[in-house]
C-alpha cells in the first residue's frame, strides 16, 4: 500500500516538477549463490530535470509479495543531455517459481508521440525470473547497446539491442508493449507509424523501422527472451526511445559482414567499413559477446583521424578454449556520421562460431572379444565434460563441413558410452561386459561434449576386426514348440586365431543355457566333442519360454579341460503378442549376434485349444521386429511364428541365416479405447459458467458409446466425474469458482477408456468477478446512496482502502459488499464531494487457489440530487 500511495501523492503534487524526465531502460540479473540473485537497473534519463535529483533509490517489486529500496551506484553523462543511470540491489527469492521483478517511476517525459498523455503515465520496467533446479540457475543476457537512437524521416532505420549471454543460452526477440501503472501494458500505446513496415528481427534482434512518417520522440519495447533446453527462462521488456528529425542528411552506409566459423585457439581478423553518402565523417563503434569474454577479449580498433570514405576499423580476436560455445557469438558494429544537425546510425554484425577441436589420433586395439581405444590428451581438457564414444559397424569416410560438429545422424553410429574424465585417454569396449561377438568390422570415433550442449569435431575413424580366437554362433533356430518337447538347432564356425601350440588339443564346445532374453546365468552344460563338431540340436526343452545359449571351446587334458579364447552367445528369436480390436500385434525379441534385415511372418488357424486347422501361410514381411495382422476376427485363435533373414558383416561367413522363432497363439479382442477428444472451454463470466465443447477423430466416432466429464477446481487434487452424455457439448456451473479443470473422456460399448491420468488436461480461468464503479451519490434519494460493487461471484474477502486527494485514509472495509455512504470512517462526517482514490486487494478463488488482485482508480462522490446511476 505505501507503494500505491506514494503514487498518489505524486499525482497530486509533483508530476510536473519531477516526474517527466524517464526515457528508456532495462532490468537485468546475474546469479550470487542458492536463490540469491544480484539485479541492475538501468534507466535513460533527461540529464536537466530535477527529478534526477530525487532518484538517488528506486523502489523493486521482487514478485514474491516483497519490495526493497536499491541504490543508484553509478552515473554515466551521455550525449544530447542524457544520463544513464545504474542501480544494483541483492535478493533472495523464498523458492523456485517464477518471478516477475517491476519497477515503476513516475513518469515519461512529455510529448512522447505514440503514447497519448504521457507526461502522467508511469515508467515501468520488467523482467522475469524462473528458478528450476532441473533447468539450473541463470544469469540475463546484458544489452550493451545503449536504447537511445536517433532516426530521420523518411529514412530506413535499424537499431540493436546488442544483447550477450554468458551462459550462451538461445535468445530470441519480439516487439512489446511499453508498460505503464501495475506494470500493465499503456492502453493508448500504438506501434509508431512506418510507410512500410515496423517489426522486431526474432532471430537477429534488430528493430527494423521502414520508414518513419513523422517528427517527435517514440518509445518502443523489445521483449528479449532467454530459452535453455526448449524452455523459458527468462524474459527482458527493454524499454527504448527513438527521436525522429526532418533532416536532408541520410545515414552513412556499412558493408555487410560474413559469419564465421573458428575452431578454439585460432584468431579472426576482418575489416569493418563504412561510407557517408554526404561526405560527412564515419566514427565506428563496436558492441558484443566478443568484447565482454573474462579472457582474451577481442580488440576493435578505429582511427577516429579518418577524413573521407570509406572509413575502416579491424576486428582482432586470438580465440581460446574458454570461448567455446553451442551458440555463435554477435560482434555488433555501429556507424555514425558527424552531421550538422542530426547524426544517424546504421549497424551490421557478424556472427562468429567457437567450435571445439575434434579429439586426435584415435587408434584402436582388438583382442577376441573387447577392443582398446586410445587418443591424445584433449586440447580443450580443461574446458570439456567428458567424451561420448560412438561404434557402428563397418566403415562410414565421413570429413565434418565447417562447424558441422558431433556424429551425423547418417552415419547410424550408436552412442555406447561416455567417458567423464576429460584426462582420461583410453577406452575398453567390452559389448557390455559379455563381449563383442564376431563376425564385424567395428568403427569408432569420439566426440567432446561441453556443459551447454556444444559439441567438438568428430575424431578421425578407426577401425578393426576381432581377432578370431572364438566360435561364432550362425544357427538358433526353434524346430519344435512345446513346452516339454521342443527342440532347437545351434550351429557355428570353429575358431582359427587362437595359440594352438599352448592349446594343441584335443578340444570340445560346451555349450550352456538360460531361460532369459541374454542373461548372464547360463546352466544345463552339454558338451560336443572335436573342433570341427560345429552344430547340435538341444532337444526336450520349453520352446514357449525364451532361450539364451553361452557357447565355449576348451581344451581336453586328460581330466581337466582348459578355456580357449573367450565364449560366444546367441539367443533364440522369441515371439510376443498383445491382442486388440481385430488385430494382433507380434513383438519379435531378437537378441541375435548377427544382423536381420527381414521378418517373415506365418499365420495358421487354431482350435479353441490353439492347435492349427490350417497349414501356416505366410501374411507379410518387416523390416523392423515388429509386425501388426489386421481385419482378424474377435474371439477367432491364430498361431504365428517368424522366420528371420540375416547375416554378418565379414567376407568368410556364409549367408543368409536363416533361422526360426516358436509358434504363438492369439485371440483378438477390443481392449483398445476410443480416441482422445480434443477439448475446448469458454467462461461466460456474467451467466457464472463454463461452456465445454469437444471433438473427436472421424475414424474413432462410431466406437463411442458416450462421454465422461470430468472437473476440479483447481490445479491440483482429484478429478470428480460430474457428468456422463452422448452430446459433445456441456454447460457447467461450477459452485466455488469458474477457473477450473477438466478432462473428457470417450467411453465404448464394452468400457474401454482411457484413464484420466493418461489425457491432456484443460483449465481455465479467465473471469475477472469484482469490479467497482467510478461514481456514487450519497444524497439519500433512495438511488445509488452507497457505494457498492457490480453484482459478483467467487470473492473470500477484500481490503479496500479509500483516500481524499491528499492522501488521507478516509474509509476502509474487508466487506466485499463494501456498503459505504460517503462519510469518514473516523469521524462519521458527510465528506465532501470531489474525486477519491481507492487502493483495493480482492481475494479470488482461482486455479491456484485463493489470488490476490490489485485494483485502484478514482472515484467521484457527488452528492446534489441528480440521477448519476450510470457510473
Amino acid at each position: 500500500m505505501k507503494h500505491f500511495l506514494f503514487i498518489i501523492i505524486l499525482i497530486y503534487s509533483t508530476f510536473a516538477l519531477y516526474g517527466t524526465h524517464n526515457r528508456a531502460g532495462e532490468i537485468t540479473y546475474r546469479h550470487l549463490e542458492g536463490n540469491r540473485f544480484e539485479f541492475t537497473l538501468t534507466t535513460y534519463t533527461y540529464t536537466p530535470s530535477e527529478a534526477n535529483g530525487y532518484r538517488d533509490v528506486l523502489e523493486m517489486e521482487w514478485g514474491d509479495g516483497t519490495l526493497s529500496e536499491i541504490p543508484r551506484i553509478r552515473i554515466d553523462e551521455l550525449p544530447d543531455e542524457i544520463q544513464r543511470n545504474t542501480y544494483v540491489g541483492i535478493h533472495e527469492f523464498p523458492g523456485p517459481g517464477v518471478y516477475v521483478v517491476l519497477m515503476s517511476d513516475p513518469n515519461r517525459n512529455e510529448g512522447i508521440e505514440n503514447i497519448q498523455g504521457s507526461v502522467n503515465i508511469v515508467f515501468t520496467l520488467q523482467t522475469i525470473l524462473k528458478i528450476d533446479a532441473v533447468l539450473g540457475f541463470n544469469n540475463t543476457p546484458v544489452l550493451l547497446n545503449p536504447p537511445i537512437d536517433k532516426a530521420a524521416v523518411g529514412e530506413r532505420f535499424v537499431y540493436n539491442p546488442s544483447a550477450y549471454d554468458i551462459d550462451g543460452d538461445s535468445l530470441s526477440y519480439r516487439m512489446a508493449v511499453c508498460l505503464g501503472a501495475n506494470g500493465e501494458n499503456i492502453p493508448s500505446f500504438q506501434l509508431p507509424g512506418a510507410s512500410i513496415e515496423i517489426y522486431v528481427d526474432a532471430v537477429t534482434g534488430d528493430l527494423v523501422w521502414d520508414a518513419p512518417l513523422a517528427i517527435g520522440e517514440y518509445n518502443v519495447a523489445i521483449e528479449v527472451e532467454e530459452w535453455r533446453n526448449g524452455v523459458k527462462i527468462s524474459s527482458i521488456i527493454r524499454d527504448m526511445q527513438i527521436e525522429v528529425k526532418e533532416t536532408e542528411n541520410r545515414p552513412p552506409v556499412i558493408l555487410p559482414l560474413n559469419d564465421y566459423c573458428l575452431t578454439a585457439g585460432d584468431t579472426l581478423w576482418f575489416d569493418v567499413s563504412a561510407s557517408d553518402p554526404d561526405g560527412d565523417k564515419v566514427s565506428i563503434s563496436a558492441y558484443g559477446g566478443p568484447f565482454e569474454v573474462l579472457q582474451n577479449k577481442a580488440i576493435f580498433t578505429f582511427n577516429s583521424g579518418q577524413e573521407t570514405n570509406p572509413f575502416t576499423g579491424n576486428f582482432r580476436w586470438e580465440t581460446t578454449c574458454n570461448h567455446i560455445r553451442k551458440v555463435p557469438y554477435i560482434a555488433l558494429f555501429r556507424a555514425e556520421d558527424d552531421a550538422q544537425d542530426v547524426d544517424l546510425t546504421a549497424y551490421t554484425e557478424s556472427q562468429i562460431t567457437i567450435v571445439a577441436p575434434a579429439p586426435e589420433n584415435l587408434q584402436v586395439s582388438p583382442s577376441s572379444n573387447t577392443v582398446q581405444l586410445t587418443w591424445n590428451t584433449y586440447a580443450c581438457a580443461e574446458k570439456a565434460s567428458g567424451f561420448l564414444i560412438y561404434r557402428r559397424n563397418g566403415t562410414f569416410p565421413f570429413t565434418p563441413a565447417e562447424c558441422e560438429t558431433g556424429i551425423p545422424a547418417s552415419g547410424n553410429y550408436a552412442l555406447i558410452d561416455t567417458v567423464f574424465e576429460t584426462s582420461q585417454t583410453f577406452y575398453l569396449d567390452n559389448g557390455v561386459d559379455l563381449g563383442l561377438p564376431q563376425g564385424y568390422n567395428y568403427c569408432y570415433r569420439i566426440v567432446a561434449y561441453f556443459d551447454d550442449g556444444a559439441l567438438s569435431y568428430t575424431s578421425a575413424e578407426a577401425c578393426t576386426e576381432l581377432i578370431r580366437g572364438a566360435p561364432i554362433f550362425i544357427k538358433t533356430s526353434v524346430t519344435t514348440t512345446s513346452e516339454t518337447e521342443g527342440a532347437i538347432e545351434l550351429a557355428w564356425l570353429k575358431p582359427t586365431e587362437f595359440d594352438s601350440g599352448q592349446y594343441p588339443g584335443p578340444y570340445k564346445y560346451v555349450i550352456e543355457s538360460n531361460t532369459e532374453l541374454g542373461g548372464t546365468d547360463f546352466q544345463n552344460p552339454q558338451e560336443v566333442f572335436g573342433i570341427d563338431n560345429t552344430e547340435t540340436i538341444d532337444l526336450m526343452i520349453n520352446t514357449k519360454e525364451p532361450k539364451s545359449y553361452k557357447l565355449t571351446m576348451y581344451q581336453v587334458s586328460g581330466s581337466e579341460s582348459f578355456q580357449v579364447g573367450m565364449p560366444a552367445y546367441s539367443t533364440a528369436l522369441f515371439l510376443e503378442q498383445h491382442a486388440s480390436d481385430r488385430q494382433i500385434e507380434l513383438k519379435i525379441n531378437d537378441l541375435a549376434p548377427w544382423e536381420n534385415y527381414e521378418y517373415s511372418i506365418f499365420r495358421a488357424i487354431a482350435d479353441d485349444n490353439c492347435l492349427p486347422v490350417s497349414d501356416f501361410d505366410s501374411i507379410g514381411t518387416s523390416e523392423i521386429p515388429e509386425f501388426t495382422d489386421r481385419g482378424l476376427e474377435n474371439g477367432s485363435k491364430y498361431l504365428y511364428k517368424v522366420r528371420s533373414t540375416g547375416q554378418y558383416q565379414l567376407y568368410f561367413i556364409p549367408k543368409p541365416l536363416i533361422n526360426w522363432s516358436q509358434e504363438i497363439c492369439a485371440e483378438p479382442t477390443d481392449t483398445i479405447p476410443p480416441c482422445k477428444v480434443k477439448l475446448e472451454l469458454e467462461s461466460n463470466c456474467d451467466m457464472f459458467q463454463n461452456n465445454l465443447s469437444w471433438s473427436i477423430h472421424d475414424t474413432c466416432r462410431s466406437d463411442v458409446e458416450s462421454y465422461l466429464i470430468y472437473y476440479r477446481p483447481g490445479n491440483t487434487g482429484d478429478f470428480e466425474l460430474i457428468a456422463e452424455t452422448e452430446q459433445t457439448t456441456f454447460v457447467h456451473t461450477p459452485d466455488s469458482s469458474l477457473a477450473g479443470c477438466y478432462v473428457v473422456s470417450a467411453l465404448d460399448s464394452v468400457g474401454n477408456m482411457i484413464p484420466i491420468n493418461s489425457l491432456t488436461v484443460s483449465c481455465i480461468d479467465e473471469c475477472y468477478y469484482y469490479r467497482l464503479p467510478n461514481v456514487f451519490t450519497p444524497n439519500a434519494d433512495g438511488s445509488n446512496d452507497l457505494f457498492v460493487p457490480y453484482p459478483y461471484n467467487f470473492v473470500e474477502k477484500i481490503e479496500l482502502k479509500i483516500y481524499n486527494r491528499w492522501g488521507n485514509l478516509v474509509f476502509e472495509t474487508e466487506n466485499p459488499d463494501i456498503n459505504w455512504n460517503g462519510t469518514d470512517y473516523k469521524s462519521g462526517l458527510r465528506l465532501s464531494d470531489g474525486v477519491y482514490y481507492y487502493l483495493c486487494d480482492v481475494y479470488e478463488r482461482r486455479l491456484s487457489g485463493i489470488e490476490i488482485r490489485h485494483l485502484n482508480g478514482f472515484l467521484h462522490l457527488l452528492s446534489d440530487n441528480k440521477d448519476n446511476s450510470t457510473h
